[in-house]
């Protein structure tokens, strides 16, 4: 099997390593084309490097498989306008990044009028994926699912990929996960800003309050892991400011909960928070910047200025 991977960044690279390590070809582009140079030289036989679409094409064989993994929205699309004339009848795309569904139904459709297949990706795992394995919830026709398989079993593990459904569930699906992570976030950040301004706050090991609750508690969860982490780094979290980003699948989830008129007042709330973060530099905000840090490498605000 032989993939065309689509963008080195934070996930991509990490992919495309962990697919060549477990035996399936890569062929990397990247439009800073150093980094898949830089990929085949360190990851050996299963990975080569192109200096274009159109080389990355050349390169797999038919019925060829080119996985995307490019910011949701312009750059995809002009990725994808870029591949179209380039590929065959039966060749697969696959966007992995963090698309909103609807474009995935119509790139499916665009791409059909030409006999192209499409599978739309969600993944999770962040910056840890390489080592830990991903989460992978995919949309596609059944035989292409069939197709994926094999490469899906390598970035995940077993039990870590699902096939979803049709085109856009998967997405769909990663949408509303990553929601539900907003909302999870705040609401260990709001605890530990309640005991960090109460009269034990002071004297409250924060690392091993972490640590204990993921000993049997009901509140146990890989975030708390990181969460850890991060204060163990900085136990007050303080070389941080209260500034956190959001990427677009939270405000996605709200908007389709308003569209099926289904409460989400804690998702919402979550998102709210985000955009209340920008202004005032409060405690909360800090440990979900630190989080997003720690799970995904997302950029974080420093005090001292730098990213």
């Amino acid at each position: 099997m032989k993939i065309g991977m689509v963008g080195l960044g934070r996930m991509g690279l990490n992919m495309a390593k962990r697919l060549a390590r477990g035996g399936i070809a890569v062929t990397a582009y990247n439009r800073t084309v150093q980094k898949a140079k830089d990929f085949a030289a360190e990851e050996g036989p299963n990975a080569s490097a192109a200096e274009s679409l159109a080389e990355l094409v050349a390169a797999l064989p038919a019925p060829r498989i080119v996985w995307l993994m490019l910011p949701a929205g312009a750059a995809t699309d002009e990725h994808i306008d870029e591949l179209l004339p380039l590929l065959s009848a039966g060749d697969l795309i696959v966007d992995g990044g963090n698309t909103f569904f609807r474009d995935d139904i119509r790139r499916h459709e665009a791409a059909g009028k030409l006999g192209l297949r499409y599978c739309d990706a969600g993944v999770s795992g962040g910056i840890w994926g390489l080592a830990e394995g991903y989460c992978i919830m995919y949309g596609a026709e059944p035989d292409v699912a069939a197709v994926l398989k094999p490469a899906m079993e390598v970035l995940t593990g077993p039990g870590g990929n699902l096939h979803t459904g049709p085109v856009g569930s998967g997405h769909y699906v990663k949408m509303v996960h990553n929601g539900i992570e907003y909302g999870m976030m705040q609401a260990y950040a709001e605890g530990f800003e309640i005991m960090a301004t109460s009269q034990f706050g002071a004297g409250l090991d924060f690392p091993a309050i972490c640590d204990l609750w993921n000993h049997g508690s009901v509140v146990r969860s890989w975030l708390l892991e990181l969460a850890q982490r991060a204060f163990t780094e900085d136990p007050r979290l303080e070389s941080l400011e209260a500034y956190v980003d959001d990427s677009g699948e939270g405000r996605w989830t709200v908007s389709q909960a308003i569209e099926n008129a289904v409460s989400a007042p804690v998702i919402t709330a979550s998102l709210f928070e985000r955009f209340r973060s920008r202004q005032p530099n409060a405690f909360q905000d800090r440990v979900l910047a630190a989080l997003r840090n720690q799970f995904g490498g997302h950029a974080v605000k420093r005090k001292d200025g730098h990213d």
